[in-house]
């Protein structure tokens, strides 16, 4: 792994969870980690439901854009983190796989985004520490 390593976060649209996670180990993290986050098949737009539960913890996601899943994204990466884009990700030896089951928070209640938010915010806290 490289000494500041690359973090992806995968999900189906990139309009959810992999902008949750991203967000929050981009805070938690600062510089000793690079993040970055991507859909096998992008949304135009982060879920709204999404930015506001973002923006209750201090968190702006209202200017963040939906990027596509590249393979070298993948290539690039040190870990990465699959949440609902099944085989549709790309896997190469020695790197890092999670596979994180987590409910899509698209056009769900606030209350169970909010719920989503924390599982999300409480895996990338493991996760950091594991990196360390």
């Amino acid at each position: 792994m490289a000494d500041v390593p690359e973090v992806l976060f995968v999900c189906t649209r990139n309009a959810g969870r992999s902008q949750i996670a991203a967000a929050f180990l981009e805070e938690l993290g600062g510089d000793r980690v690079r993040v970055r986050s991507a859909g096998t098949m992008p949304a135009d737009d982060v879920h709204p439901e999404v930015v506001e539960a973002m923006a209750e913890v201090g968190i702006d996601l209202a200017g963040r854009r939906p990027t596509a899943l590249l393979d070298e994204t993948v290539r690039e990466s040190d870990v990465v983190i699959t949440m609902g884009c099944g085989d549709a990700c790309p896997v190469y030896p020695g790197k890092r796989y999670e596979d994180w089951d987590l409910a899509d928070p698209g056009g769900r209640p606030l209350d169970e985004v909010r719920a989503i938010r924390d599982e999300i915010r409480s895996r990338v806290e493991g996760l950091l520490a594991s990196l360390a």
